[in-house]
């Protein structure tokens, strides 16, 4: 399933396509959307926004798509009239003058007034999200050591889009091993220094990957765009099992964490505190 960037960048790509122009072609394959087909002609799109993995498509005349791709929807960009022929199945179509974008296989697909649509269940449910530039890691601390989650081991924590919105496997990953911990760890069972760097790296490894995954290094690239020495983002753990650590030589792991599979170091990441060794969580791995 695509995380936060991935799902940002999607978004992206929309919004340049087909924002501000009117709509000259409007489809829908569910039949309780059919009314909103003419509802929405010649109006145009306000804004493509990610919400944790959703995506909140705004229209001028107050309405709102709501759409979640989940596991197997995908968006497409495609210009006006020439729509790629596939074998999936087309569930939304929003065609201007110059381009279309097209949404396939997606399940989750919903018309909300705008000024309601903060009251959707899933939005309701989310946390902050890590792409959100008011989101600083001093807030993001803060969570961590609260009630609702400090006693949540993290290889499920960083799961939740309750927790944070836009985290998913990879990132996880990346999160854990930049912290050298280990995901039966629990907030609780840190020193203040490990929930703040791991705080910290809870945005700046998702803001990275959205800034520069695929993208070479070049001249003149923004420091705050690169990470070591000067390297795009690129994965130390994540699907790099049998491959040595870049830090320290040992052999990555693949284990199963919540049910998906979750790659680390066993040298660098160990099941136990590395702090003051105070959380008597440590030293089990829990489920």
């Amino acid at each position: 399933m695509p995380e936060g960037p991935e799902i940002r960048r999607a978004a992206d790509r929309l919004a340049a396509a087909v924002v501000g122009q009117p709509l000259l072609r409007v489809e829908f394959a569910f039949p309780q959307l059919k009314p909103y087909e003419r509802k929405l002609r010649r109006h145009r799109i306000e804004s493509i926004t990610p919400r944790g993995k959703a995506l909140l498509t705004a229209f001028d005349n107050g309405w709102t798509l709501y759409t979640h791709n989940q596991l197997y929807g995908v968006w497409k960009v495609a210009p006006a009239g020439h729509w790629p022929a596939t074998t999936r199945s087309l569930r939304v179509a929003l065609e201007t003058a110059q381009s279309a974008i097209l949404l396939y296989s997606a399940s989750a697909i919903e018309m909300w007034r705008s000024d309601q649509i903060e009251s959707h269940p899933f939005l309701q449910s989310l946390g902050p999200d890590v792409l959100d530039p008011a989101l600083d890691a001093t807030a993001v601390a803060a969570r961590l050591g609260s009630p609702a989650f400090c006693h949540r081991a993290l290889g499920g924590l960083l799961l939740d889009q309750g927790f944070l919105a836009g985290l998913g496997n990879y990132l996880r990953a990346e999160i854990l091993y930049a912290t050298r911990l280990h995901p039966a760890l629990r907030p609780v069972d840190l020193s203040a220094r490990q929930r703040n760097a791991l705080a910290r790296q809870c945005l700046a490894i998702p803001r990275l990957s959205y800034a520069t995954r695929g993208v070479e290094p070049r001249p003149g690239m923004r420091k705050d765009l690169q990470v070591h020495e000067g390297a795009a983002f690129h994965f130390h753990a994540f699907k790099r099992e049998d491959e040595p650590c870049e830090r320290c030589g040992t052999t990555i792991a693949r284990i199963s964490s919540n049910s998906r599979p979750l790659f680390l170091c066993p040298h660098c990441q160990p099941d136990k505190c590395a702090g003051t060794g105070r959380g008597s969580g440590c030293g089990k791995i829990r489920g």
